[in-house]
C-alpha cells in the first residue's frame, strides 16, 4: 500500500480574482508562495518519501517549495494530474461561468467532464503508487502529490461515491487530503480543507 497526500497548489492572481484557470499556466503570487510554505511546515510533521507534481507552473512551484522544506527531490511531473480543461469557460470569472453554464457539471464546449478528470487522475495516482511500491516494498511509502482543486475534487467525488466534497465546500489553496492506495483500491483517509 501507499499513502498519497494530495495538496492543492498555492494561490495565484487568477484564484484571487475568482477566474477559472484550467490549463492556463498561471504562476503563484506571494500569497501562494506563503500557502506552499505553510503546507510544507504542516507536512513536515510526518515522514514523506517523494513529491510528485502536475506540470502546471503553480503546482510545480508549490511542489518545489514543499520538496525543499522536506529535503526531497521532485520524483516526477505527471501530466494526468493537471487541472481540468475548461474549454470555452477557461479564463471566465466564476460568477459569469455559473450564469452562462449553470454549474460545474454542465457541458461546456471544449471542456472535460469531472468524470473524465477523475478517471485520468485516479489512473495517474495508481501509477504513482505502483512506482512507490517498486521502490519500497515491503515498506509503505508516503507520497505527496501537488495538484489542483478540480482534480482533487474529482478524485474525492469518485472515491466517496459522489457524497464528498459537500456542495459549497471550498478546497483551499495549500489544503491536503490523505488517501491510501493499493492495487485496484483508493480510499480517502483524511479530508482536511484547511490542512
Amino acid at each position: 500500500m501507499t499513502y498519497l497526500t494530495l495538496v492543492r497548489h498555492g494561490q495565484t492572481d487568477w484564484n484571487l480574482a475568482k477566474r477559472i484557470q484550467g490549463s492556463t499556466d498561471i504562476p503563484l503570487n506571494e500569497t501562494g508562495r506563503a500557502d506552499a510554505r505553510w503546507a510544507a511546515e504542516r507536512l513536515a510533521a510526518d515522514t514523506h518519501h517523494a513529491v510528485y507534481t502536475s506540470p502546471l507552473l503553480r503546482a510545480k512551484e508549490t511542489a518545489e517549495i514543499i520538496a525543499d522544506r522536506l529535503g526531497l527531490e521532485i520524483a516526477g511531473v505527471v501530466p494526468d494530474i493537471r487541472e481540468r480543461e475548461f474549454g470555452e469557460g477557461e479564463g471566465m470569472l466564476v460568477p459569469d461561468y455559473i450564469e452562462t453554464y449553470g454549474d460545474w457539471h454542465a457541458e461546456v464546449p471544449g471542456a472535460e467532464s469531472l468524470t473524465a478528470v477523475g478517471e485520468r487522475a485516479i489512473a495517474a495516482l495508481h501509477a504513482i503508487a505502483r512506482e512507490a511500491r517498486r521502490r519500497s516494498t515491503p515498506r509503505a511509502e508516503s507520497v505527496i502529490v501537488v495538484a489542483h482543486g478540480g482534480v482533487i475534487r474529482a478524485v474525492i467525488n469518485h472515491v466517496s461515491g459522489g457524497t464528498l466534497p459537500r456542495d459549497g465546500q471550498v478546497l483551499r489553496n495549500g489544503s491536503a487530503h490523505r488517501f491510501v492506495a493499493a492495487p485496484g483500491y483508493l480510499r480517502l483517509l483524511e479530508e482536511s480543507p484547511v490542512l
